[in-house]
C-alpha cells in the first residue's frame, strides 16, 4: 500500500497514474456532478407542490418550464466544462493510451449523444425539462427510439459521453467521475420515476372523474326530458 500512495510535503494522497486527490478542480467537478440532479429535483418538486415559479410568473407555467430548462441546460454546460478542467489536472495511464482506445471513445461519445439528442427530439422541451411538474403533461408515453432501446436514454447517454471523454484523454480519474455520474443519476431516478408516475396517475384519476361528471351533466341535459314521457299532463279545469 505504501507504494500506491505517497504524500508530498504540500499535498494529500495521490494514486500515481490514476488520480490526484489534491487537485481542487477534481472536487469542484464532484460538487457540480452531485449538485445538478439535486437542484432540478428540488425545484421541480417544489413547483409541483407549491407552484412557486408559476405564481411568480403570473400563472405562465410554460414560461416557468422554459426558464427551468434554460437553467438546467446552463448548469449542464458548466458541469461539463468543470469536468474537462478537472481531467486536465489528472494523470494519464498507459493502458488508456493504446491505439484502440480513442476510436472506441469516439464511437461511445457519438452513441451517447445520439441517445441524448434523440430523446430531446422525442420529448420536446417540456417533456425533457420536467414540464409534467408544471402540469404540462404528455398525451401518451413515448415508446419509439431511443426509448425502445433503453429506459432513461438521456441519463445513460450522458453517462456514456462522460466515459468517452475520460477514455479519449486517457484519464482514469475521468472514469471514476463517470462512475459518480452513474451513481448520482441512479439515485435521482429512484425519486423521479415514482414521483413522475404518481403525477400521471393523479392526472388520470382527475380525467376519469371529469369524464364521469360530464356524463352526469349530459344525462341531466335536454335529453333527460324523455324520462318524463310517461307522466300524465295535468288537464285544464273545466269552466
Amino acid at each position: 500500500m505504501a507504494g500506491l500512495f505517497y504524500k508530498s510535503p504540500a499535498s494529500a494522497y495521490v494514486v500515481p497514474g490514476v488520480v490526484d486527490l489534491t487537485q481542487p478542480s477534481l472536487w469542484i467537478a464532484v460538487g457540480s456532478i452531485c449538485f445538478n440532479p439535486l437542484y432540478w429535483n428540488i425545484v421541480a418538486q417544489n413547483e409541483y407542490h407549491r407552484k412557486t415559479i408559476t405564481k411568480l410568473l403570473g400563472g405562465r407555467r410554460y414560461l416557468g418550464c422554459y426558464l427551468l430548462a434554460v437553467s438546467i441546460f446552463s448548469l449542464g454546460i458548466v458541469r461539463d466544462h468543470l469536468y474537462n478542467l478537472a481531467l486536465k489536472d489528472q494523470p494519464t495511464h498507459s493502458l488508456l493510451q493504446q491505439s484502440w482506445v480513442k476510436p472506441a471513445a469516439a464511437v461511445l461519445f457519438a452513441s451517447g449523444n445520439v441517445f441524448v439528442l434523440s430523446s430531446m427530439y422525442a420529448l420536446g422541451v417540456t417533456g425533457t425539462y420536467l414540464g409534467d411538474y408544471f402540469g404540462i403533461l404528455m398525451d401518451s408515453m413515448v415508446t419509439g427510439f431511443p426509448f425502445n432501446v433503453m429506459a432513461n436514454p438521456m441519463y445513460w447517454g450522458s453517462s456514456m459521453s462522460f466515459v468517452a471523454v475520460a477514455l479519449w484523454f486517457g484519464k482514469p480519474a475521468g472514469l471514476l467521475l463517470s462512475v459518480l455520474v452513474v451513481i448520482v443519476y441512479a439515485i435521482a431516478l429512484r425519486f423521479e420515476e415514482p414521483f413522475t408516475a404518481n403525477i400521471y396517475r393523479q392526472a388520470e384519476k382527475l380525467k376519469k372523474a371529469e369524464a364521469e361528471r360530464q356524463a352526469l351533466l349530459e344525462s341531466d341535459g335536454p335529453a333527460s326530458g324523455t324520462r318524463n314521457r310517461n307522466r300524465r299532463t295535468p288537464s285544464k279545469p273545466k269552466a
